[in-house]
């Protein structure tokens, strides 16, 4: 078994993200977005393939030690994290085959119109497991 994470973003580039991001959603369209999120979830956990799944708040704060005495602490500038990670799902799973399968079935979750979003995700090796990439 090799584990895998599985990020979800917010916003990404145009080019990238071409979709109707969550905030412009109908409430029935997220309703219907969380479903499909909750099913998956649940559906790779009774395979036992699911180690462990969390939505993540927009809000978040990064702190650094900075020498003695109280650590800075802001709120940017790092998109990298906080502007853009939705939630994550961590897997363990047989090859890095099913980890692409099972990505590119969470990236046709619905959105607006119950259209599948197509969002990309970072399908990410924990380290020191095994990957091997296909292409």
């Amino acid at each position: 078994m090799a584990k895998y994470l599985m990020l979800k973003h917010y916003t990404m580039a145009p080019e990238y993200m071409q979709y109707t991001p969550m905030d412009q959603w109908t409430p029935a369209e997220v309703d219907a977005h969380m479903k499909f999120m909750n099913d998956f979830v649940d559906r790779l956990k009774d395979a036992g393939e699911c180690v462990d799944s969390q939505a993540l708040s927009p809000e978040g704060t990064f702190v650094r030690f900075d020498g003695e005495g109280k650590p800075p602490v802001t709120d940017g500038p790092f998109p990298e994290t906080k502007d853009l990670i939705a939630g994550w799902m961590a897997i363990d799973v047989d090859s890095y085959e099913r980890a692409l399968e099972l990505a590119g079935e969470l990236s046709a979750a619905p959105g607006a119109g119950g259209e599948p979003i197509r969002e990309w995700l970072e399908l990410r090796p924990f380290m020191g497991e095994t990957s091997t990439t296909t292409e």
